[in-house]
């Protein structure tokens, strides 16, 4: 029921305004474009990271996390006493989610790339690298391999931008980008 009734009981019968078929034409013409820039964007953008996924056990990607820990750890840091790990450049560098942290701290070298793995053993979690505005989701059993390479120095706040409970509002985490040797 609308407020006023048409003049005509018939109204699909009546004959349409110019004005209304053109702006009907532009809207049908913009979604055309924008149908056809999706693939574009998709192929040809910037914006889309190359990156591989692998099936995995979490405990085999904890034990993997830990023997990379062990291998390359050059400090502490936090209250937490988290690892800081600092691996070659154009190795593969290994970063856990679980409730609620990132674990390492990388300290990766300005200008190398790296072969970063994500995952999580736990639930979903999401990766979010600020101020770089990269996005991610981390999956228990699944490794998520992305080609990185950092080009400016400082530290990259990581945070977990998918709602995983009570202390997700905790769930920080840090990249140290150094400059080079």
């Amino acid at each position: 029921m609308s407020i006023t009734p048409p003049e005509q009981k018939v109204w699909y019968n009546e004959p349409v305004e110019k004005t209304e078929v053109i702006w009907v034409l532009i809207a049908l013409t913009w979604a055309l474009i924008m149908f056809a820039m999706m693939p574009l964007w998709h192929l040809k953008g910037t914006q889309n990271m190359s990156n591989e996924a692998y099936r995995i056990q979490p405990d085999v990607y904890q034990a993997r996390v830990d023997a990379f820990v062990e291998k390359y750890k050059v400090g502490e840091e936090g209250h937490a006493k988290t690892p800081v790990v600092r691996p070659p450049a154009g190795s593969d560098v290994y970063l856990l989610a679980r409730l609620w942290e990132w674990y390492p701290v990388l300290e990766l070298e300005k200008g190398k790339s790296y072969r970063l793995h994500l995952s999580s053993i736990d639930w979903q979690h999401g990766f979010s690298v600020q101020p770089a505005n990269i996005n991610l989701q981390v999956h228990p059993g699944i490794d998520e391999v992305v080609t990185i390479t950092p080009t400016d120095a400082g530290d990259f706040g990581i945070i977990c931008n998918e709602y995983c409970g009570i202390g997700h509002h905790t769930m920080l985490g840090k990249i140290r980008v150094v400059a080079g040797k």
